[in-house]
């Protein structure tokens, strides 16, 4: 895996600036937008953490929230913040696993990231159906509700082509309407909060699940590294990307925690209550139904911001990877004016939605499954360019030396090989075939490759193609 001196060479000198050119006409993504894009490739809000507390208490939950993001996010979003910073091109951790460990790892780390990012993508059509459903109860079920995951998917998709810098500004807005209820709320209930409720609430002998708990935090606090697909996109990513990073962790950790610390020491529920969604019911208990309807419609939004930021990494991912020469060529190509990779938004939407209508808990088991995999290479390839490339110019660099960094990633991969053990056996199939379809998807690419029967790029252009 060990890279030749001239690659070596290549890499150390490559000058600090984005690879590969993005077209004139297109606006760099400036901090806010960037901020926003990256609080909504890991959350859009408090909508979907009450499982936590339905798998194992509220106190567990608190606990979860407030330890979790010094073990994963925060590492996650260092890692993020240097590499980015370093490889400031479109791809993201797919440019460093390439050149950490060649193609094969490149690919293999953009088929494991792009399917688990698509994967999810596919469960925020269906979390906004089941709020929505609430106020419309004709989309519970049936073929109402099956329109409507396939309507809101292609109008979401139909948005993500009018350009990045609009995708950037709609979810500042949709952050701000979807974050403010739950401060809201919080503000009202804190005068109520009693702690004893923290130990109390839910000790009526339910049984502990810990598999939807690891997976409720796990699936609420990652891919930070997602919005590292569109470094090359970003206006000066060298100052941003570190900024924008401490600026979402920071928002969302407080999200999170601020509501639920509110909620469970201020509402009397069960356990079992903490189903998705539950924090609407708790906004009616604590303030009336007006800000009960406020937070369902903000959850509908948070979907909405979250399939967007998403959906947007996986495009400019397929991008990047076209650009290396991992993927075909015409999976770089871009809408003129805008600038929007359209074949890798489109093939996403239709893959997302393909697999929308399975059970929501597997949606989520197999893409943190894929996840957990592409993570572990991606923390390799941190400590083998640290280790490999010390000479390598990194505009920001986690102030760690290397041993106290293959901790902080071992820590990490620790609770990375929690959550693929607890994966059930049906979650543990599906990625198993996936797994293997990218195996054999990168020495299909390799052959077509070698035949000259589709068009690669050599993985250096200095330009891009616009339809």
């Amino acid at each position: 895996m060990a890279t030749a001196d001239a690659t070596t060479l290549a890499i150390e000198a490559e000058p600090q600036q984005n690879r590969v050119k993005s077209p004139d006409n297109t606006k760099k993504l400036k901090l806010i937008p960037l901020v926003f894009l990256v609080y909504f490739d890991v959350a859009g809000g408090p909508y979907g953490e009450e499982p936590a507390v339905q798998g194992a208490g509220p106190l567990l939950a608190i606990l979860g929230f407030l330890i979790f993001p010094f073990i994963w996010s925060i590492p996650e979003a260092l890692i993020t913040a240097e590499l980015s910073t370093a490889f400031p091109g479109n791809g993201g951790f797919v440019i460093w696993a390439h050149h950490a460990f060649g193609p094969f790892f490149g690919s293999m780390m953009g088929s494991l990231k792009f399917l688990s990012t698509v994967i999810n993508i596919a469960s925020f059509p269906v979390q906004c159906i089941d709020y929505l459903k609430r106020l419309f109860p004709i989309f519970s079920d049936g073929q109402p509700r099956t329109i409507a995951i396939s309507v809101s998917t292609l109008m979401f998709c139909f948005l993500n082509l009018s350009g990045l810098t609009i995708v950037g500004y709609v979810a500042v807005a949709l952050g701000v309407i979807s974050l403010l209820p739950f401060f809201i709320m919080s503000a009202i209930a804190i005068p109520s909060i009693h702690p004893k409720k923290w130990l109390s609430t839910g000790q009526n002998g339910v049984k502990k699940n810990w598999n939807l708990f690891f997976n409720t935090l796990f699936w609420n606090l990652n891919y930070w590294d997602n919005v590292s697909t569109m470094a090359g996109e970003v206006d000066n990513p060298q100052k941003q990307f570190p900024v924008a990073l401490l600026s979402a962790v920071t928002v969302t950790c407080l999200g999170y925690i601020i509501p639920l610390m509110a909620v469970t020491g201020a509402v009397n529920a069960d356990q079992t209550e903490w189903e998705v969604g539950y924090m609407a019911n708790a906004a009616r208990t604590i303030s009336g139904q007006w800000l009960k309807y406020w937070i369902e419609v903000g959850a509908i939004l948070a979907g909405i911001g979250a399939f967007e930021a998403q959906l947007s990494s996986c495009s400019y991912q397929l991008l990047g990877m076209a650009e290396l020469g991992i993927l075909p060529k015409f999976f770089g190509l871009r809408l003129k004016y805008v600038g929007t990779p359209w074949v890798g938004i489109l093939l996403s939407t239709v893959i997302s939605f393909g697999v929308s209508h399975l059970d929501f808990t597997v949606i989520i088991g197999a893409a943190n499954f894929l996840y957990s995999l592409g993570m572990l290479l991606e923390f390799s390839a941190f400590i083998w360019l640290r280790w490999k490339f010390p000479a390598l110019a990194r505009p920001y660099r986690v102030p760690m030396r290397l041993p106290a960094l293959v901790i902080m990633c071992l820590v990490s991969s620790g609770f990375l090989v929690v959550i693929m053990v607890i994966a059930t056996n049906i979650v543990h199939l599906i990625s198993g075939l996936m797994i293997a379809g990218a195996i054999g998807w990168y020495f299909l690419m390799k052959y077509c490759k070698s035949k000259k029967w589709l068009e690669f790029n050599n993985g250096n252009q200095d330009k891009v193609d616009v339809l």
